[in-house]
């Protein structure tokens, strides 16, 4: 296929599915291998930088999407209704962090790290789409693991979790201390 018909047809599909595609789909449906897909996907990307254009090609980590240039956003809420605004309670964003850091994981080693039932937190985080099921574990009561989504790493702005900040260990070591100091906090009352 000529390079002037793949980048449209690249461009319909990503259009249309208004999600995230894989580039190697992407690459079957045009007929050319992932690494020339890659290199459309490229200039594509850099058209879309223009100044006179309103939509921007993001990645996430092996797959491509349209959306819209963040500069466009005043202009949209014109038209469209405002955006439902997701607020986390630190208990649901600490949960969230165990899920990004330790992934896959289940709610028996959530509960463990946080020392209290993340029931209520997990929930939500479903409900957001932010992390979903994963599968089970090959355990006794095959309990089930969980993990972020694409809508985890659009939201918190990376293209990959190699882009979550680096846990400093003296921090990490300090939380255990304090979860600890917390559990025996509520055995003692």
């Amino acid at each position: 296929m000529e390079e002037k018909k793949a980048k449209a047809v690249i461009e319909a599909i990503l259009f249309t599915m208004g999600d995230s595609v894989e580039v190697s789909k992407l690459a079957e449906v045009i007929g050319e291998n992932v690494k020339t897909t890659k290199n459309i996907l490229k200039e594509l990307e850099t058209e879309y930088q223009s100044d006179e254009r309103g939509i921007a090609l993001i990645w996430l980590d092996d797959a491509v999407q349209l959306c819209t240039k963040p500069e466009m956003y005043e202009y949209l809420i014109k038209i469209a209704k405002t955006p439902r605004k997701i607020s986390l309670s630190d208990s649901v964003m600490e949960t969230l962090s165990i899920v990004a850091y330790r992934q896959p994981v289940t709610r028996v080693e959530i509960e463990k790290v946080r020392g209290v039932s993340c029931d209520h937190a997990i929930n939500k985080l479903l409900e957001y789409d932010l992390i979903t099921e994963l599968g089970r574990l090959d355990a006794p009561g095959r309990p089930l693991l969980f993990g972020t989504t694409e809508q985890f790493l659009r939201c918190f702005g990376v293209k990959s979790l190699d882009e979550l900040p680096e846990l400093n260990p003296v921090q990490l070591e300090e939380f255990k201390a304090q979860a600890e100091a917390e559990v025996q906090l509520q055995l003692n009352i």
